[in-house]
């Protein structure tokens, strides 16, 4: 069972009782003011464009979070980098675009203190290729693009070892950690947003769900994909003092709602898992 944080009903309860008492606007200001807004408690949530920036999205468009009290504000990245400093500086309120390794590895090498509000939904890493339609057809010496920031290349490289492909040493994270490579492949480390454009020069690469969406890659040129047991899914993340805020809590409860878990399976056709709650 997955990490979940308070039943939606009682969630919902305590938000609501938190956002009345903090809330400064009354209805009638709200009215003279013509201001749909007004009286919603604002979040500001760091977002990549796919699919976590979709997600927030359908969560606003729903109607959910006006329910819940919430005005929420999408700020979007288009990398990897920038979304955690900008959490840390104060400029959003939360993230969502990252699995909890690659936050751990941040907090490690930043000496920040970001923490996960709980896991949300997988996007798979995926093996695609432009030129073979299967593994079989991979030739021997293929070359083989693979992100470059420590988490996950770790990821992808224990993805080509799921396959019996290659042999990684015990935590390894980088090709150098390969200890056995029968088929000679070549590997090429590359920024994760430009993994997709690679697969016009090599003749495989590994990409998150994010960049491949955004690069429209389908599932048809996938050779290999993550399971729905994977470590990887992506967090909900904020700064340590505001992971008990009552917005947080509530928007990770919209996060992990069935209406929004139902929307995910049925707009991403299954190619990415939301979190199972209970």
């Amino acid at each position: 069972m997955r990490k979940h944080l308070l039943p939606l009903t009682a969630l919902a309860a305590t938000v609501a009782l938190a956002l009345a008492a903090c809330s400064g606007s009354t209805d009638s200001d709200a009215t003279a003011s013509g201001d749909s807004t007004a009286g919603l408690q604002t979040l500001v949530v760091g977002a990549t464009a796919v699919p976590a920036g979709e997600i927030v999205q359908y969560i606003i468009d729903s109607g959910q979070a006006a329910a819940a009290g919430l005005d929420i504000q999408i700020t979007e990245f288009s990398d990897y980098n920038t979304p955690n400093p900008a959490l840390s500086e104060g400029a959003t309120d939360v993230n969502l675009f990252q699995h909890k390794p690659f936050l751990d590895l941040y907090n490690e090498n930043s000496g920040d203190d970001l923490v996960s509000v709980g896991e949300v939904y997988l996007p798979p890493l995926a093996l695609y290729s432009k030129t073979v339609d299967s593994l079989d057809a991979l030739p021997e010496g293929a070359s083989i693009a693979l992100p470059n920031d420590g988490s996950n290349e770790s990821r992808a490289l224990l993805l080509l070892q799921s396959a019996g492909l290659i042999e990684v040493a015990d935590g390894g994270s980088t090709v150098a950690d390969i200890t056995s490579n029968p088929h000679g492949y070549q590997f090429l480390e590359v920024d994760a947003a430009s993994l997709p454009a690679a697969l016009d020069d090599q003749d495989a690469a590994i990409v998150n769900f994010s960049f491949a969406s955004a690069a429209g890659l389908s599932s048809d040129l996938q050779l290999l994909s993550e399971g729905t047991d994977s470590p990887y899914f992506n967090i909900l993340a904020t700064r340590a003092e505001l992971a008990d805020d009552a917005r947080v809590l509530a928007f990770y409860g919209l996060l992990t709602s069935a209406e929004t878990q139902q929307w995910i399976e049925d707009e991403y056709n299954g190619l990415v898992v939301p979190v199972a709650v209970s």
